[in-house]
């Protein structure tokens, strides 16, 4: 069951200079308890994607990292939707719950990576909400996830999904033990690496580099020199030593290079 609960609006821009875009939260009932609450923004007018139709935009879901649908999930949403999509930062947890520390998170996203099959469902559930949205094209659908997010877009595509790319930014490659790897796999897959990302290990990415090609997977796949994990984030801080640190370099060439996909595999067809 899915419905719209009040319209909160985001009033504080976390990019300097910039106007944030209104957000209104929804609810998807998954049973058993568990109440996933998005929230969706509005593509911006006269950006870089401009449809044929004004009044059916792809959608992109945004996947946050493991501490839940956070500020800084919201504002990727909302950057996603100045680019000129309809941006869905998505909440995997339930009531849009956001870990107080660390070992909460490790917690919480470590459930889910253990059972695959769960994640899938959560995750499936969104692509599901994204196309019962008046203003979503739903043959135009894509997803990006950060770290803990970057796995679970992943495992969107490895279940088959059918979305048309998704985008891994510093996301663990893994996996899981419990659920198989569709093949062909049909979304096409951008993965977005930090090369000296120590929870991401060599062995880690030769063994997904081999599982892509095992399932005829049409997969690009960029290294940055220097990077380690959760380097889109600021709050990751800046010692690289710790395995997890902000670059500032990668995270702009990172954006750039989700934004050139996302123009090519969510294009209207023709």
């Amino acid at each position: 069951m899915m419905k719209t609960i009040l319209a909160a609006a985001i009033a504080t821009s976390l990019a300097a200079g910039a106007m944030a875009q209104p957000g209104t939260t929804h609810t998807v009932d998954l049973g058993q308890g568990l109440t996933l609450m998005p929230m969706v923004f509005p593509p911006a007018p006269s950006k870089s994607y401009i449809p044929p139709d004004p009044h059916s935009r792809a959608a992109v879901i945004v996947v946050p990292e493991w501490y839940g649908r956070n500020e800084f999930a919201l504002k990727k949403a909302r950057d996603v939707a100045d680019l000129g999509y309809v941006g869905i930062a998505w909440d995997m947890y339930g009531d849009a719950k956001v870990a107080t520390s660390s070992q909460e998170a490790g917690k919480w996203s470590g459930a889910l990576k253990k059972d695959r099959a769960e994640m899938r469902r959560r995750i499936d559930a969104a692509v599901k909400f994204a196309r019962s949205l008046p203003q979503v094209d739903p043959q135009c659908i894509g997803a990006i996830g950060f770290c803990f997010g970057g796995t679970t877009v992943l495992e969107l595509a490895r279940d088959g999904a059918d979305v048309r790319s998704v985008v891994s930014f510093h996301g663990g490659l893994d996996a899981g033990a419990d659920v198989k790897t569709t093949s062909p796999v049909s979304a096409k897959i951008l993965v977005l690496h930090g090369a000296d990302d120590p929870h991401v290990p060599p062995a880690q990415v030769d063994a997904f580099k081999s599982e892509m090609k095992g399932a005829k997977a049409d997969m690009e796949f960029v290294a940055y020199p220097g990077a380690v994990h959760s380097f889109t984030n600021p709050k990751a801080g800046n010692d690289p030593s710790k395995g997890a640190a902000y670059n500032s370099e990668a995270s702009y060439k990172s954006w750039q290079a989700m934004r050139d996909f996302l123009w090519k595999t969510l294009a209207p067809k023709k």
